[in-house]
Formats: structure tokens, sequence, C-alpha cells
């Protein structure tokens, strides 16, 4: 019988600390709830302890999901356990998760602790949790790098004082698979209460080794994999979820185990992580890129024809790719357009796929075929997007290898239609620097992705941007075929977020400074400003 392995993910907190993935608490839930839907045991929702927006977005993930545990990290003080048990006890299924760094090298440059010292504070506090909440996971920090001996002291202690889950990271992704086997094996062999807890592994990939350790952790006996979608985490990043998840799912000969995981729900919801942080999945990503089942060999594809097993060792509709026999284009019916959504795996009200689909006959008029992945674009660019306060009306922009570019933008504001004029080094920050002045917002543009959606002439362009106006930082997306409409309507989805956070009125209001570009990444050089 195949051992049941529960499948903590905590990319809504250690991938989440990652730089470029931040998320506002609108974002958090949307991806919790993606991660309930997908199946995985444990959501690490948060750090609750670290500032007063990570509290309310743990607290808030355990009032709005249900079938699925709900932990927050806390370090070995009853400050931080108090933060988060607060944080997660409105939960159905709480949990607190303690950790403390063991190895002998955090001990003393660190905690300035010596192993003692740590023992009793483990003792304690993992014994103060456990008085609070029935469900505790104790984690030996840099535990890959921690005395084989003393880590044993450690683990039965942490479980005689309450905790259910041991954690053994590999915190800074410096083991190989032999090593956690040799560990996860000395544990097993020489704790006397480990029967009574469950073994957890949490691996870092900077050697390239994250999910090989994992997967190692799991033949030595462990029974949780600490993950995170796409991977994405501090420094090299985390586990891949998906990865681990296939390669039990691929290999049973090999694991001898199963999870609770929706496989068919992993493209979706790499997609909609991609969505929300605007990081773009890497084409040659396992499992869920592009790529990953694209074949463009002619042996490969000779072998394809001939039997699909040749070169793809799971199905694409085992992840959540949909190979469908039809393509929709201007003389599709809205019937076919709402059975198409359904069969990407969104669930939308009727007002919303009406509104998509006159999007969709738009995108027709300029495309013949219009692909699954133009209409993934055309919802996520549109979905959960923040009050429309400015909408773009009409766009003339003048630009060439012998003038200065030139934008005439109309933006609608209720009833209103407000036009703007601006020079740039280039369409695309001619355009923005309109919208600037058209808001009264000065704001900065931190980072600007332009990318085609799809291989041909007419693909649709992808847009993504992120500005911020000094009291924070707002992601937009925008798609169009025409990548300067791509590039203004990803401007104004960010623009329109800034503007909900309240940050400044939308009326009145100095007028706009100088739009700012870092590391001049719209334009190959810097030029003087041309009003």
């Amino acid at each position: 019988m195949a051992e049941r392995i529960y499948i903590f993910d905590t990319t809504l907190r250690d991938g989440e600390q990652a730089p470029g993935y931040s998320m506002n608490l609108e974002e958090k839930i949307r991806v919790a709830r993606q991660l309930e839907t997908l199946g995985v045991d444990i959501i690490e929702a948060g750090f609750a302890i670290s500032s007063p927006g990570d509290f309310e977005s743990v607290e808030a993930i355990a009032k709005s999901v249900n079938d699925v545990t709900v932990a927050s990290l806390a370090r070995a003080l009853e400050k931080d356990i108090d933060a988060a048990w607060n944080a997660v006890k409105k939960a159905n299924r709480p949990r607190i998760h303690v950790f403390l760094a063991t190895s002998d090298l955090h001990l003393q440059y660190k905690l300035k602790m010596s192993r003692e010292e740590a023992l009793e504070r483990i003792k304690k506090e993992v014994s103060y949790a456990r008085n609070l909440c029935p469900d505790i996971e104790f984690s030996l920090e840099d535990a890959t790098r921690t005395d084989l001996d003393y880590m044993c002291r450690v683990v039965e202690a942490a479980i005689n004082a309450g905790a259910t889950t041991i954690n053994l990271p590999d915190t800074v992704g410096y083991a190989s698979p032999g090593d956690i086997t040799d560990m996860v094996s000395t544990v097993i062999n020489r704790v006397p209460n480990i029967d009574k807890a469950i073994i957890s592994m949490h691996c870092h990939d900077d050697l390239g080794q994250a999910t090989a350790n994992s997967l190692a952790g799991v033949k030595a006996g462990a029974r949780q994999i600490e993950c995170t979608l796409c991977g994405i985490g501090e420094r090299a990043g985390n586990t891949a979820l998906e990865e681990v998840v296939m390669a039990m799912k691929t290999r049973p000969d090999i694991y001898n185990a199963e999870t609770n995981i929706k496989t068919e729900e992993l493209c979706r919801s790499a997609r909609l992580l991609s969505s929300i942080t605007g990081v773009r999945i890497f084409p040659s990503k396992a499992i869920v890129g592009d790529n990953a089942f694209a074949h463009e060999s002619g042996i490969h594809q000779h072998g394809m024809m001939a039997n699909s097993k040749t070169y793809e060792i799971m199905t694409p509709e085992s992840v959540g790719v949909v190979k469908t026999n039809y393509v929709l284009g201007k003389h599709s019916g809205k019937h076919a357009f709402s059975k198409k959504l359904d069969e990407l795996g969104y669930v939308l009200p009727e007002a919303e796929i009406a509104r998509l689909f006159d999007e969709f006959k738009k995108l027709c008029d300029r495309k013949k075929n219009v692909s699954d992945r133009d209409i993934v674009a055309l919802v996520e660019s549109t979905e959960a997007v923040a009050k429309q306060t400015w909408s773009l009306s009409s766009y003339v922009v003048n630009s060439g290898n012998k003038i200065t570019s030139t934008a005439c933008i109309a933006l609608k504001n209720g009833d209103k239609v407000i036009e703007g004029v601006a020079s740039g080094t280039g369409p695309v920050y001619a355009s923005l620097r309109a919208v600037e002045k058209i808001i009264h917002h000065p704001f900065s543009l931190d980072d600007y992705q332009l990318q085609a959606v799809t291989e041909h002439r007419d693909a649709l362009g992808e847009a993504l941007v992120k500005i911020s106006d000094g009291s924070g930082v707002y992601r937009g997306r925008g798609v169009s075929t025409d990548v300067i409409e791509a590039s203004i309507l990803a401007c104004l989805n960010a623009v329109n977020r800034m503007l909900e956070g309240g940050s400044s009125s939308i009326s009145g209001g100095k007028p706009a400074s100088s739009l700012s570009f870092d590391n001049d990444m719209l334009v190959g050089h810097t030029d003087k400003e041309v009003e």
C-alpha cells in the first residue's frame, strides 16, 4: 500500500519572501483558495509576528479556507507563538510552526547560545505552543549542518514537549541526497519516540538539489514535504511542489507514495502565481513551463506520432494542460466560449463571462484564431482587477528613429474623458508619462516586461509592469495585439490599484513629477526630458 505524503505549501511565507514575489492581502487569499482547490494539506500563510500586514493576511487566510490546515511561523519566543496562535486560531485546522537553529554555526554566531541553552528553550517554547494549539510543528533550522547526536536529542525533547511534526530543513541547500538519507534514517532509528511525530523535509535549491533531496527524505521515511509553487523562495528557491508531486505519481515503483494533490490543477495554480506576481514562468520549467510538453525535433515528433509515451512520461492533461479539437474564432458563440473557460479551470459568474466574451470578440477582430493561451491571458489580465477609476479611451503615438516619441492619451474617468500629451525617448515611455500627467499622481516604473503570449505574427503581446509611489508597490498586466496598448493597459491596471490603495486623491493634487525608470528599462540611453 502506498504511503500517504502530506504536502505543506509555503508559497505564501517562504516563497513570498523572495524578491519580486510580494503580494497584497487580496492576492494572498486568491492563492490560498487555489492551493485549497489544488489539494495541499497545509498552507503556511505567513510569519504573523513579522508585521501587522503579515498578521492580517494570516488571519484572513485562516478564515477564508475550510478543508486545509493553516500554519503560521514563529520563532521559539512566547511573543511570536502568541502572535501565530492569534492569527490562526479561527482556522478549522490551525497549526503553529516553531523553529530554532540547531547547528553549531548558527548557535555560536547568530543566537549566541550553547547547545544546552537551545535545548531548554526548545522544550519550554514547544510546550508553551502545545498548550495553545494541538498541532505543533518544530523545525531544526540548519538541520543538515547539525551534529546528528545533538539532533536526536533535540527531536526527542521536542516530541516530548508536544511537537506532532518534526521538520529537518536543508536551510541553505547544502546537502546531497545521500546526506538526507543518512540524517532521516538516523533520526528514525535512534529517537525512541519518533513514532509520535511525522518527519518533514524543507529543502532549498542553492545547489539545484531541492527536489532530489526532498524525495530522498521520502524514501528514507519522511511523510511531509514543504514546498512552493514553481519552487519560488529565498535565494535559489525551495522544492517545487509540482516536481515532487509528479515525481511520486510518475514513479510509484521507486517512491510507493501518494498525495492528495489534484494534479490537473498544477498548471492553473502556476499560472495564477505568475499572473499575480508578474513573474513569468521559465519556458523550460519542469511540469508547468510552456516547453514542458513541446516537441520540435523531427525524431521526437515522429516518435510522438507513433506513441506519445516515446517522449512523454506523463500526459499534458494530467497536469492541467488542456488539448482541444476545436479552435475558437470570430464565429464562435458564447456557449463555446463558456465551455472553453470551464475546460481551462475558470469558474466565473455569468456577468463576468459576458464581459469577457465581449473582449474575446474584439480580440477575434484582430486575430483569425484565438488559442487557449490567448484566452488565459485575456482572463488573467482582467481577473480581480482593481476598481476601474481610469480606463483607456484612445491613444495616438508617434515614434521613429529620427524623432522624439510623443503620445496623446485619452483616459476615461466616470463620464469624463481627459487627454494628456507627453514626449519621451520611446513610445512606451511617452505613453506612461502622458498617463502620469492625466492622473496627477507621480509614480516610478520599477519593472517592465513585454512578451508574446503565442508564436505567430498576430500574437497577443503581454505587458507586465511594477510601479511605486513612495507608499507602496503595485503590479499591472495588460494584453493586446498592439504592444503599446498592452503597455498602457498594464500601467492603468497598476495605477488603479495604486489609487484604490488610498494613497492619493484622483482629482487635483500637485503636478506630476517626471516619470522615473530604473536602469533605463524602456530605452537604451537616458535622454533629456522634452516637455
